[in-house]
């Protein structure tokens, strides 16, 4: 493929607007009917948890080491919360039906930069099932934690609430990743299709295949009158 300027390049993707547009429009068309029809709405409820001091202690004040300890906790509170004992007894609490894997991957534990905050966030297809479940490893975490360390050093800072929208479904941003799918897939197209044409369309192609100068062209007209009949009388 030889090189192609700006103006060039320019031109060629402008000769073919049309067939761009059809391609993002059907990109477009074809995922939301997916997103639409396809995609099963997913809910996401957060309950978010803070390492304190102990609370058991006469001194209730928070020491330096209280949150050296802490910090150094919150990686192992964060596997302890998706553990199958945790797992296990929030199923046998709320009665519901799921297993312990399927419940452990719609489970995302994040610690908040540099603070001895975590947050848990459970997501379920039922909305206010993550709300209960979110709600529910909180109290058994902390529970599971008091009988292992033998302290009481996280509180419930915010409880999980009713998720209104899908977590997983977002038409507005789907549209832009599906316009900008399209146009990236129109635009290989174009390039491909510029490629493997091997026609010469203009003396600006000649010269650029065989490196001589055009010296000169022969226009083509097409012939008037070839199917008329002569007329007049001889």
């Amino acid at each position: 493929m030889e090189e192609l300027d700006l103006k060039e390049l320019f031109k060629m993707f402008w000769n073919r607007k049309f067939r761009i547009i059809l391609i993002v429009i059907l990109f477009v068309i074809v995922g939301m009917i997916y997103s639409i029809f396809f995609v099963t709405p997913m809910y996401s409820s957060s309950t978010t948890l803070v390492l304190a001091t102990n609370l058991t202690s006469k001194d209730s004040s928070i020491t330096a080491t209280d949150l050296n300890v802490n910090s150094k906790l919150i990686s192992t509170y964060s596997e302890l919360v998706k553990s199958k004992n945790v797992l296990r007894t929030v199923i046998n609490n709320l009665n519901i039906d799921i297993k312990e894997d399927e419940l452990r991957k719609n489970i995302n534990v994040s610690s908040v930069k540099n603070t001895e905050l975590i947050e848990i966030t459970v997501t379920n297809e039922n909305k206010y099932n993550a709300r209960r479940i979110a709600n529910e490893i909180a109290q058994v975490f902390m529970e599971k934690v008091k009988n292992i360390y033998n302290i009481e050093n996280i509180q419930v800072v915010d409880e999980a609430e009713i998720s209104s929208e899908p977590s997983n479904i977002n038409y507005k941003r789907d549209i832009a990743i599906y316009i900008i799918v399209g146009i990236v897939i129109s635009a290989f197209y174009v390039l491909l299709e510029n490629m493997l044409d091997t026609t010469i369309k203009s003396a600006e192609d000649i010269e650029n295949i065989y490196q001589v100068p055009v010296l000169a062209s022969i226009p083509v007209y097409e012939q008037e009158g070839k199917n008329k009949k002569k007329g007049g009388k001889r």
